[in-house]
């Protein structure tokens, strides 16, 4: 007789655009393509922000339809709630969930029901944890999942022991699409691929291009969306850079804005594993990265090898790195090169393998 499906519940707080919610909704994907029965449940949705698409065989529950501005203990409440219920009703072999609140919620939601729990963090956990709430999730609550999943060794060490002994490291996956684009002009531009906003620190990447703006003719081109973006836009302007640097807003295709690009640059100030800094390497740019809090950058950059690591937060060091890639155009196309094979690691079907069998291995043990 063949086995019966089995059945994963993820949850998570959104599907906008943004790491965790793009990894979650691969997950989904990736689940219900190997057979198994998958279903994804969002805290809330707002309205004309775009979402990642799911395909049919994915089960899709919204909680909130229009995203309640409550606080903390309100909207949670009604969302453990919404969870519990439907962890009744579908009956998962095993409940995943990522970030602080979404992890919160699915450990009080599940408690005392017949569900294995794995939990999972994306962030420098001292930053994803912070303050009372953040004791409790990561500290009484996490500990008693079956598992969880981390990105790097700096995380884990934040976590009790208890949880991580049972925990696995498991990188992102990064999408096929930029390991089938190929590098085909002359390289031009330096890039940056990130949300507008304090964690990234794009303001540091702009006063350290100012640093070496007169000596190269490329321009610095920012890609994404965020609240600092006015911000970033009066910084510019006051430096006397605004047709060398460029704030290029979200793109429909990033693989295809940034191939060309002399070096990719990430200038955040904590980081899980970045998944824009992994399709930069999945497309055989050079890369900077400031070894930042959470230590994704060092995990995956051997500085001098693949990529360029510089202090966090360090405005000289970073103006140096680039002007180092930009005047050594052979030695960059070597850590590029370097960078591609790194980046082997992180195709979907390996990254998902990991996910699968540590699944079944909590689910059977």
């Amino acid at each position: 007789m063949a086995e019966e499906a089995k059945t994963v519940m993820l949850h998570c707080s959104s599907l906008h655009k943004g790491g965790a919610e793009r990894v979650f909704a691969q997950l989904a994907e990736r689940f219900a393509a190997c057979g198994w029965r998958s279903i994804l449940v969002t805290a809330y949705s707002d309205p004309g922000r775009e979402e990642y698409p799911l395909s049919e065989k994915v089960t899709r529950y919204n909680i909130e339809p229009v995203r309640l501005q409550q606080n903390f203990v309100k909207r949670n409440l009604s969302r453990i709630c919404a969870l519990r219920r439907l962890c009744k009703k579908e009956k998962p072999d095993i409940l995943i969930s990522c970030m602080q609140e979404p992890n919160f919620r699915a450990m009080l939601a599940s408690a005392g029901l017949p569900v294995k729990r794995l939990v999972s963090v994306c962030n420098a956990a001292e930053k994803e944890y912070p303050g009372l709430g953040g004791f409790v999730t990561g500290r009484l609550l996490m500990p008693q999942a079956d598992g969880c999943v981390f990105q790097t060794e700096e995380e884990k060490r934040w976590f009790p022991q208890r949880l991580q002994k049972k925990g696995r490291i498991i990188m992102n996956q990064v999408s096929d699409s930029f390991f089938a684009v190929r590098h085909t002009g002359p390289r031009h531009e330096l890039v940056s691929v990130g949300r507008l906003n304090p964690q990234k620190n794009q303001a540091l990447l702009i006063r350290a291009f100012a640093r070496i703006a007169a000596q190269t003719q490329e321009n610095l081109l920012l890609y994404g969306a965020g609240e600092l973006r006015d911000e970033l836009q009066k910084l510019i302007d006051s430096l006397g850079l605004s047709e060398r640097v460029k704030l290029m807003g979200l793109s429909a295709d990033v693989a295809r804005d940034i191939k060309d690009a002399r070096a990719f640059v990430l200038s955040s100030d904590f980081e899980g594993v970045p998944n824009a800094l992994l399709e930069a390497m999945a497309l055989g740019l050079p890369c900077i990265a400031a070894d930042c809090l959470g230590g994704g950058p060092r995990m995956v950059i051997e500085d001098g090898v693949n990529g360029l690591l510089v202090p966090m937060g360090d405005e000289a060091a970073l103006a140096d790195a680039m002007l180092r890639l930009l005047r050594d155009p052979e030695g960059a196309e070597h850590m590029g090169r370097a960078a591609r094979e790194t980046a082997e690691c992180f195709r979907p079907d390996r990254v998902f393998a990991d996910w699968r069998q540590y699944a079944e291995d909590i689910i059977h043990g």
